[in-house]
């Protein structure tokens, strides 16, 4: 069970891109935290289109069998008060727009909050 799934996290600083993996299910966890990382050295739009073709080429990769699956776990950022520090701002806005992507291309997309999914899509 364990060589079916390949756990990538952004917490532990590994890499999401697309990598050769034969077994069933992959999980993205810590989109935001990848894209924080990106925030350091990355205008906006240059974050968006990275994960517009890391996501476009797990997107392929789920494609190519019926049994493949591609989770992808993000925490919500967009709330409180606006951040002042312009690395900061660009790091929310960037989630926000990247998470927007990635459920344009989702099957299926579930907001979890204290334990409790609502499925948006």
């Amino acid at each position: 069970m364990e060589k079916d799934v390949l756990w990538l996290s952004g917490y532990r600083e590994e890499q999401p891109e697309l990598i050769d993996f034969q077994g069933r299910t992959v999980v993205l966890q810590g989109l935001d935290a990848w894209i924080q990382q990106d925030a350091e050295k990355m205008s906006s739009d240059s974050i968006r289109k990275r994960w517009k073709e890391i996501m476009a080429d797990w997107r392929i990769w789920e494609k190519e069998r019926d049994e493949h699956s591609c989770i992808v776990i993000g925490s919500d950022i967009s709330k409180g008060i606006v951040p002042m520090e312009a690395r900061d701002r660009r790091w929310r806005d960037a989630c926000g727009w990247v998470y927007q992507d990635v459920a344009s291309i989702s099957k299926r997309v579930d907001i979890i909050w204290y334990g409790i999914n609502q499925r948006i899509k």
